[in-house]
């Protein structure tokens, strides 16, 4: 895992070749660890998960069932429970029906977007321009002096990889 510096801020600097070799030993050996306590972080996570899964489960279906079942009753006592509103206040909680907002659904948005244009319909399309960034830092030159647009160049990054043995594990 390399270490990517851009800020000249630092704390603690070596003062020679062997401090600042020490310090990328040290390095890698902090993030080693950083890894290792991460690793276990998330076994215990997963160990968790796996403890309450069946159930969560569980509770989930029964409140499925029971969700079913007192949807279905209100449905069928829609104008005993609300009248002519939309909620129902049943003393332990509310039930009520909300209408949706309209929404517009696209599958095959290629295909869509061609019949709209065959027929006439190009408003309901919409065309988006952006500048071609990638096309600019092929040509820098013509847009030189141009409000708004700087062309960067040449930043160096200051990156610590500590040497570590790879291993690999057999499937």
């Amino acid at each position: 895992m390399a270490t990517r510096i851009k800020a000249k801020a630092a704390v603690q600097v070596p003062q020679t070749k062997t401090d600042c070799a020490a310090d990328i030993k040290l390095i890698g050996d902090l993030q080693r660890d950083f890894e290792r306590q991460r690793a276990e972080m998330n076994d215990q996570i997963a160990e968790i998960t796996k403890q309450y899964q069946p159930g969560l489960e569980a509770l989930q279906g029964r409140l499925l069932v029971l969700q079913e079942g007192v949807q279905s009753f209100c449905e069928a006592h829609r104008e005993t429970l609300c009248g002519k509103g939309k909620t129902a206040n049943l003393v332990t909680g509310e039930v009520c029906w909300r209408q949706r907002p309209p929404s517009v659904s696209i599958r095959g948005a290629d295909s869509v977007m061609d019949t709209l244009l065959r027929m006439g319909l190009g408003r309901f399309v919409r065309v988006k321009n952006e500048p071609n960034k990638e096309a600019m830092l092929n040509e820098p030159d013509a847009v030189k002096g141009i409000a708004g647009i700087a062309i960067v160049s040449g930043v160096e990054d200051f990156v610590i990889t500590p040497f570590e043995a790879g291993t690999e594990v057999a499937a």
